[in-house]
């Protein structure tokens, strides 16, 4: 066995989930026929939870042993029956660790800069300099094991004796700061040392601290509370005694080299105000003041269960340009989001002020303007004297370029860096074909897909910086096919959930950090990502969890739906967004979102045995669909592109005339006529997928006109952008909402997907298109059992499919239809029938022919 996982992370560290998933893939062609779990206290032991030969070829179990305290460690490993009644070894051991999971385990306090805390004051500490804060403690002894538990209201950086505690950055997630604060744990045993030790926070305000301001671009301004942090470092000695040290009255602030910091606007910094050795044992603090104690916020703490934020990748600029006036621009080679790291050897006090941005202009600036990154925004560092290194800490830009004011002439490229951030998420997706252009647009959806999963998925890294929940769910395939995302979604319907208002509503952002007017606040085709969401995450993961989780807030949100409705018909909404077609009527793309509320509920009731609740919301979504085809079927056919998508995709067109709406819809998609904006063309792709209309798909795909994902690669892009016309027209240069024809990248011309009734990629079935001229694909992806992968090309011919199963899993195999007569199988292929065939677990290569 192999990966096994606790709440799908790996050897998980101050989790708040007493009763977690663990979860195991199988090795080589083992069958699994019984599972037999065990956990202790110990490596090996079983003190906690013996399962007993349980029948069940599932890998993923609930643990349902003693449940553990704050602060226990619990280790378990698995073995497995195989078919032929053997049982394997013992797998490797795994762990995880309870964080403190009640309220009364915090000792420590809330500690604040005092020039920092006015309370209810939006604009407290505004003009100052951020606040360093440090603490000194004394270990009696050597160290044995010592964990740090800390958060903060807004950004912070924890450091125990002059070093970092975690290469995670811009701590902690976002959430609704008024009501919860993620915290995190650390192992920090290594850092400590015998005696004296110091522990270090420098904060910033982040967007839980939104100041407004004149000189520099804001999305809004607001305030859910001023920075402060808290943590408290717990330490067993080697002879079994132990202690805790926390923030308190006891810690020292003062006023740090980073003068400002704005979420949206840019952040100062002046190296000579550098405070050296601040965060270590010993330093010199006595021009430092006592820290303030506020009141303690009426926030819980609970534990971050999601990958954090980490530099994922480092990209030194590939040149250096001068603009018409002479000033430095730097270009990183492509859009990303993540910081500009400068790395500099001059004297102190010169001044640089740094402009990001995605595009230039006509004179070699950076361009910035309210429809793309919004303006302005600008980061500004004082040199010290010699080699020096730095980037903003408590924020980040979306950038490609980045222009650099009061440089000297002589600095060459090598100043700047790209250290591009995302949420870490495990990469799991591979997809590549014989057509570069196909492989570029690949590549900017999943740039700007990397651009946006921060703790929530944003719309863009620049002038919003919010969690627009319409991608969340619309585009879940695109983002579950690239990355590993079973803990980070999760994570994020906690989001939504606690963004969820008295009445049912769900905003259309969560956290809901600024409330918007009317359908910017409240359309089903966003705030339905809390009902979609948990059950795409069953589908994709087998995980029941979050559909048990959030079952009484989709249902909620789902009867708010029904409230607002009239016979049946939403009428609020934000529409068809950026759809080139502006003819399609808001209440249709409302209805359909509604239509999709109440069949997921029906369906999630009916997986978890809420057979009357499935009744009565199979019921609701019979009457919706009713009530949409009575509203606006007209003459199907004649209607907008996108009436006659989303009647296809609710099945409600009748059925003489479906293959003429078929027809008209793949004509003007082999055209290059798109004209439904970005909650449409997900179901467009699918509409046109599972009909079998991969040529019109493709013709699309490769198509260089506007609209199409061709012009802009060929217009420049490097990352997916908010309009088709993106990179001519302007708008965001780092938006995902429109690419949704990655998923029929994996799915049709990959073949990946799941066989009818399948969950968690059980039964796979691989059914790749061949469409057009393509010469060959490669796709692969994880699943909850092991890799998946695909690989075909046209040879001699002839047609050649190799395919990876992972253990567990079966497949469904279906050759396209190449017009070859003959097909070849390897041993152990069961046929089913014209080009399908049955396979197990294993590597299969199959063939066509004249």
């Amino acid at each position: 066995m192999s990966n096994l996982r606790t709440c799908d992370l790996t050897d998980p560290l101050g989790i708040e989930i007493t009763r977690p998933p663990l979860s195991w893939q199988l090795a080589g062609g083992l069958v699994q026929t019984a599972y037999h779990v065990q956990a202790g206290t110990a490596e090996g032991a079983a003190d906690l939870w013996d399962t007993g030969e349980v029948e069940s070829a599932g890998q993923r179990v609930t643990y349902g042993g003693a449940e553990p305290a704050s602060r226990a460690v619990v280790h378990w490993r698995v073995r497995v029956r195989d078919s032929g009644g053997a049982w394997s070894a013992w797998s490797p051991g795994a762990r995880f660790e309870t964080g403190l999971l009640d309220a009364d385990d915090w000792t420590a306090s809330w500690i604040t800069h005092p020039g920092w805390h006015d309370p209810g004051n939006p604009r407290a500490g505004e003009g100052l300099p951020l606040p360093l804060l440090a603490g000194e403690f004394t270990a009696a002894g050597p160290v044995a094991r010592a964990r740090l538990h800390v958060a903060g209201l807004g950004v912070y950086v924890a450091s125990v004796n002059g070093r970092p505690v975690t290469d995670a950055v811009l701590e902690p997630a976002y959430t609704d700061f008024t009501r919860r604060v993620a915290y995190a744990t650390h192992d920090v045993t290594a850092l400590l040392r015998e005696g004296a030790n110091a522990v270090g926070i420098a904060l910033g305000p982040g967007i839980a601290h939104v100041y407004p301001h004149q000189d520099r671009y804001m999305k809004f301004y607001g305030s859910k509370g001023a920075p402060k942090a808290i943590a408290q470092l717990e330490v067993a000695y080697a002879d079994g005694s132990s202690r805790t040290f926390g923030t308190g009255p006891d810690w020292l602030a003062t006023e740090g080299p980073t003068t400002r910091s704005h979420w949206f606007g840019g952040e100062d910094h002046d190296a000579r105000l550098s405070v050296a050795g601040w965060d270590t044992p010993g330093a010199d603090r006595s021009g430092w003041r006592p820290v303030t104690v506020p009141d303690e916020p009426a926030v819980s703490l609970r534990a971050r269960t999601c990958p954090p934020i980490r530099v994922t990748e480092t990209l030194p600029a590939v040149e250096k340009l001068v603009a018409k006036d002479g000033t430095a621009v730097f270009d990183v080679g492509t859009v990303v989001a993540g910081w500009a790291e400068l790395r500099l050897d001059l004297p102190a006090g010169r001044y640089l002020r740094l402009l990001p941005g995605d595009q230039l202009d006509d004179f070699g600036r950076v361009i910035q303007s309210k429809p793309t990154t919004g303006a302005p925004i600008f980061n500004t560092y004082v040199t010290t004297d010699g080699p020096q290194t730095w980037h903003p800490s408590f924020r980040y830009d979306g950038f490609r370029y980045v222009e650099v004011q009061g440089l000297p002439e002589h600095v060459g490229p090598e100043a700047v860096t790209a250290l591009v951030l995302r949420a870490d998420n495990t990469p799991t997706g591979v997809f590549e074909t014989s057509d570069p252009l196909v492989n570029d647009i690949h590549k900017i959806i999943d740039r700007a897909v990397r651009g946006n999963m921060y703790s929530v998925l944003t719309d863009c890294p620049h002038r919003e910086k919010l969690g627009w929940l319409e991608q969340t769910h619309l585009l879940f395939d695109v983002v579950a096919y690239n990355y590993d995302v079973a803990a980070y979604y999760r994570e994020l319907l906690v989001t939504m959930a606690e963004a969820q208002t008295e009445d049912g509503l769900v905003p259309d952002i969560a956290p809901e950090y600024v409330v918007f007017d009317g359908p910017f606040r409240d359309d089903p085709n966003w705030g339905g990502a809390l009902v979609r969401v948990p059950w795409q995450l069953y589908r994709w993961y087998g995980d029941t969890s979050a559909m048990d989780r959030h079952y009484d807030a989709m249902r909620r949100y789902v009867d708010y739906l029904t409230g607002r409705a009239e016979d049946g018909i939403l009428g609020h909404g934000l529409g068809d967004w950026l759809a080139p077609d502006p003819a399609t009527p808001v209440p249709l793309v409302s209805t359909w979102g509604y239509w999709q509320a109440a069949r997921t509920m029906a369906r999630v009731a009916g997986v978890l045995g809420r057979d009357d609740d499935a009744a009565q919301y199979g019921a609701l979504t019979e009457r919706i669909s009713a009530a949409f085809t009575g509203a606006f079927s007209g003459e199907f056919g004649k209607a907008t592109q996108a009436s006659e998508v989303l009647a296809l995709d609710m099945g409600v067109v009748p059925g003489d005339l479906v293959p003429r709406v078929l027809d008209q819809v793949s004509e003007a998609v082999r055209g290059g006529g798109i004209t439904v904006g970005e909650v449409v063309l997900p179901a467009l792709f699918r509409v046109l997928s599972r009909a079998g209309r991969h040529d019109a798909l493709w013709e699309f795909a490769v198509s260089t006109g506007n609209p199409s994902y061709g012009y802009q690669v060929r217009h420049g892009a490097t990352a997916l952008t908010e309009a088709w016309d993106g990179p001519t027209r302007g708008l965001s240069q780092n938006h995902y909402m429109l690419g949704a024809i990655d998923s029929w990248f994996y799915r049709g011309l990959g073949g990946i997907g799941q066989a009818p009734g399948s969950n968690g990629f059980r039964r796979l079935l691989i059914e790749p298109a061949a469409p057009g001229d393509l010469e060959a694909v490669r796709a692969g992806t994880a699943t909850p059992y092991g890799r998946v992968a695909v690989s075909w090309e046209r040879r001699d011919g002839g047609f050649a499919l190799d395919v990876e199963v992972p253990p567990g899993s079966s497949a469904e195999v279906r050759l396209p239809d190449l017009g070859l007569p003959r097909h070849t199988s390897p041993d152990g292929a069961v046929a089913l029938g014209g080009r399908a065939y049955e396979v197990p677990a294993g590597r299969w290569t199959f063939g066509a022919t004249r």
